[in-house]
């Protein structure tokens, strides 16, 4: 089969197309014939060694896939030709790939394989951010850093659907903040100097921050009495560091999002 390896650890252009043995699935596992993968800001960075997930080189990168089950346990509820979704964290840019059973879920027929391979990894994120890390309460505001991403999308739509009162999306450019307006955000502010925007308008309850970095602190500073950072990744490349005494002087929490 045709797969999508990282051999060295120079970037995105770096890539190679090479011919490999097909993945043999474990016991829990299902063989899925691949027809769409999605692409995400993680790829990039494993791509130069940066990413918190360090496989040894070279290895085919590749977290959530759309496809045909090829083959499935006995008793496992699918069966060869079955339309999926799955999460399968690594392997995924290639002809077929492995995910564990827990991960794979049935695709409806009213669901294209480009859509269900973009729906797993960001919107099971964005739920269990929001709803379960997050208590989202009816009426509450939430700030959506990298508002234009696939987690941002999704975290605006999540938002929404669970009751949010307002969200406000942070883009680096008019361009994605048309994105973010077009997946649901009532409103988009730019990254530079998106605090005094902000906290102008009251502050937020919620922050959700797939970026980390230079914007860590400003979200922080963003949130109301009670407010919670939710941090789900550093996209910006910087994990970032808090300094406690701005949790104690205004009753705030960071909460760390750890849904994989």
């Amino acid at each position: 089969m045709k797969a999508v390896q990282i051999t060295t650890l120079d970037g995105p252009t770096a890539l190679e197309v090479n011919d490999l043995p097909s993945p043999q699935p474990g016991d829990d596992q299902v063989l899925i014939r691949v027809r769409a993968a999605g692409v995400a800001f993680p790829e990039v960075l494993q791509s130069r060694g940066l990413y918190q997930l360090k496989p040894d080189l070279p290895f085919t990168p590749g977290a959530e896939i759309s496809g045909e089950i090829i083959s499935a346990p006995e008793g496992s509820g699918l069966a060869p030709g079955d339309r999926v979704a799955a999460l399968c964290l690594l392997g995924g840019f290639a002809e077929e790939a492995v995910a564990p059973l827990d991960t794979t879920f049935k695709l409806p027929d009213s669901i294209s394989f480009e859509q269900g391979a973009s729906i797993v990894f960001n919107y099971g994120t964005a739920y269990f951010a929001l709803v379960e890390r997050g208590r989202l309460k009816d009426g509450e505001s939430v700030l959506v850093q990298g508002a234009a991403g696939g987690v941002g999308t999704a975290a605006i739509q999540v938002a929404k659907a669970f009751g949010a009162g307002r969200v406000i999306a942070v883009t680096s450019t008019p361009e994605k903040g048309a994105v973010a307006l077009e997946a649901g955000a009532d409103e988009f502010v730019l990254a530079d100097g998106f605090k005094d925007t902000v906290k102008a308008q009251g502050g937020v309850d919620i922050v959700v921050d797939p970026v980390g970095g230079d914007r860590f602190t400003d979200s922080l500073r963003c949130l109301k009495d009670d407010g919670r950072l939710l941090v789900i990744g550093f996209t910006a490349g910087e994990i970032p560091t808090v300094k406690v005494n701005r949790l104690l002087l205004n009753n705030v929490s960071v909460v760390g999002v750890g849904w994989g």
